[in-house]
C-alpha cells in the first residue's frame, strides 16, 4: 500500500482536484511503466511468517539493505517502514508482505533487470538470517491469528475499519499478494479508453495470473482467492466502476466516484489522525470532525485516492490491479501484457472492439468466473479462454510494434493457453502428485 503522499499545496478551488489528475497526461515518447510486486516472507525452520522486530525480521531486511545497497530509509516515528532509490521503493502491506515499488522505466526488458537486482538484493540479505520469501495470490497455510502487524498508523485504522465494513478485508490485508503495472495516458480521452479496457479486461488478467488456490491449509474452491477477497471487501471503494463506461466519463466522474468514499484517516506531522468513515466533502468545506476548522492539501486528497481500490484505479496514471503475484516470469508477463495492449493505438483500438459490447453484469460475471475457474470460467456466453487468446494475441501484436522485442515476456501466458492450465492449476496438480498431500510443499516451489 502507498506511503504518505507529499508536495501538495491547499485545495483553494473544486475544479483542483480533477487537475491534479489531469497533470499525469503525457505525451507518448514520455509514457513508461511502473512495476509493483508483493511476496511473502518467512523463517525457513519453522515456516511462520516474519516478524517486524528481532534478529530475524522485517526490520533486520530493511536495515540490510540499507546498509549494503544504498537504500534511504522511509521512517514512521522510531519504525523503519519503508526505502527508497533511484525512483523505486520498498514498501510494507499490513502482514509484513515485502513489496518493490519501482522506478518509472521504458521497456519491459528494463522491468525484468529491475526485479532480478532488487530479488538479487533481498536475497543478499535475507538467506544470512534464515529469511526466504515466495509469490502467491493469497497466503496457502497462515491464519488471520499468525500474521504480525507492521507499525504504520494506516493500517491499525484500516483494520479496525475493515473489520466493520465488509466479510473480507482483513484476509487483503495481512494474506495476500499481488502485482500490478502503473502506465501513463495522454490526455482524457485517453485515460477514460484506457480505463474502460481495463476494467472489461482485469478478468482476463485475474484468470492468467491466478495462483492462490489454498487458503488456511486446504483448496478453497477458487482459482484465485485473492480476487474473491477483494469481492467481500467494501463496496464504496472496490469493484468495477459500471460509472466509467456511462456517457461523460472523464476525470470529474472519477473525482466524485472517489469523493464518495469514506475517509480513513488525515496525515500530519508525521502522524495518522483518525478520520474513518467521514467526507472529504465536508473537508472541502473545512467542517471534518477530525479536524475541524481546517482545509486540505492536494497531498490529502493524493492520500484519499490511495484508498479506494478498484480493479483499475486513476491516479496521475492507471494502475491494473487484478493480477495474483506469482514466480519472476508472472511478474514480468503482467506489464508486458498491459503494455502492449495500452502503449500501441492499433492494439487499443482493437481491445476496445473485443469488450465494446459487454454490460454491466457481463463484466461482474466475468470478474467473478475469473476468480473461481481462471481460464476454464465464462459469463454472459463469452469464455475467459477465448477472451484471453484474443487479448494477448493483441498485446503481442501491440508488443512487436514497439520493436524492442518485449514480447517474448509474454511466455507464461503463451503456455497457459495451450494448456489452459494457470499457476493455481500447477499447485492444486502439485498437492496430489509432487507434494504427496503436504501443502507446505509450496514454499520451496513458489520461491523468489
Amino acid at each position: 500500500m502507498s506511503i504518505p503522499q507529499s508536495g501538495g499545496g491547499p485545495i483553494e478551488r473544486f475544479e483542483q482536484l480533477a487537475e491534479f489528475m489531469e497533470s499525469g497526461c503525457k505525451p507518448k515518447a514520455d509514457w513508461r511503466i511502473g512495476t509493483e510486486h508483493e511476496k511473502f516472507g518467512y523463517l525457513t525452520d519453522t515456516l511462520a511468517p516474519v516478524p517486524y522486530d528481532g534478529p530475524r525480521s522485517i526490520r533486520a531486511l530493511l536495515e540490510g539493505l540499507r546498509d549494503r545497497f544504498g537504500w534511504t530509509p522511509v521512517m514512521e516515528q522510531e519504525n523503519i517502514i519503508g526505502l527508497t532509490r533511484d525512483g523505486a521503493n520498498v514498501s510494507l502491506e499490513p502482514g509484513g508482505q515485502f513489496e518493490l515499488s519501482g522506478a518509472p522505466l521504458a521497456t519491459v526488458h528494463e522491468v525484468r533487470a529491475e526485479l532480478d537486482a532488487h530479488l538479487a538484493e533481498v536475497r543478499a540479505v535475507a538467506e544470512p538470517l534464515g529469511i526466504r520469501h515466495f509469490g502467491v495470490g493469497a497466503a496457502p497455510i497462515w491464519r488471520h491469528e499468525d500474521m504480525p502487524m507492521m507499525p504504520k498508523g494506516r493500517y491499525r485504522l484500516m483494520t479496525d475499519y475493515m473489520g466493520r465494513v465488509g466479510t473480507h478485508g482483513t484476509q487483503m490485508m495481512y494474506r495476500t499478494c499481488t502485482v500490478q503495472v502503473n502506465l501513463d495516458f495522454a490526455s482524457e480521452t485517453d485515460m477514460v479508453k484506457k480505463l474502460r479496457v481495463a476494467l472489461a479486461l482485469q478478468p482476463v488478467a485475474t484468470a492468467l495470473f491466478a495462483s492462490s488456490p489454498f487458503f488456511e491449509g486446504k483448496p478453497n474452491g477458487h482459482k484465485s482467492w485473492r480476487s474473491r477477497i477483494w469481492r467481500g471487501l467494501d463496496d464504496s471503494r472496490t469493484g468495477m466502476l459500471p460509472f466509467a463506461f456511462d456517457d461523460g466519463m472523464g476525470f470529474q466522474a472519477y473525482v466524485d466516484w472517489v469523493l464518495d468514499a469514506p475517509m480513513y484517516f488525515v496525515y500530519r506531522n508525521g502522524k495518522y489522525i483518525n478520520a474513518l468513515g467521514q467526507s472529504f466533502r465536508d473537508f472541502l468545506k473545512g467542517t471534518l470532525p477530525a479536524l475541524p476548522g481546517e482545509k486540505p492539501t492536494l497531498s490529502d486528497w493524493a492520500d484519499h485516492m490511495t484508498t479506494v481500490f478498484p480493479e483499475a484505479r486513476v491516479k496521475k496514471y492507471i494502475e491494473m490491479r487484478g493480477a495474483d503475484v506469482g514466480d519472476a516470469a508472472h511478474i514480468v508477463a503482467l506489464p508486458a501484457f498491459w503494455t502492449g495492449l495500452m502503449y500501441d493505438q492499433t492494439a487499443l483500438d482493437a481491445a476496445w472492439d473485443l469488450v465494446k459490447g459487454f454490460d454491466t453484469e457481463t463484466r461482474e460475471g466475468l470478474r467473478v468466473a475469473a476468480a473461481v475457474s481462471a481460464l476454464q470460467g465464462e459469463a454472459g456466453g463469452t469464455r475467459l479462454i477465448d477472451l484471453a487468446r484474443a487479448a494477448v494475441g493483441l498485446s503481442h501484436a501491440g508488443l512487436a510494434a514497439r520493436g524492442a522485442d518485449e514480447q517474448r515476456h509474454l511466455a507464461p501466458l503463451m503456455e497457459s493457453l495451450d494448456t489452459g492450465k494457470v499457476q493455481a492449476d500447477r499447485w492444486l496438480d502439485r498437492l496430489q502428485g509432487a507434494w504427496r498431500g503436504d501443502l507446505t510443499g509450496i514454499y520451496a516451489d513458489a520461491a523468489l
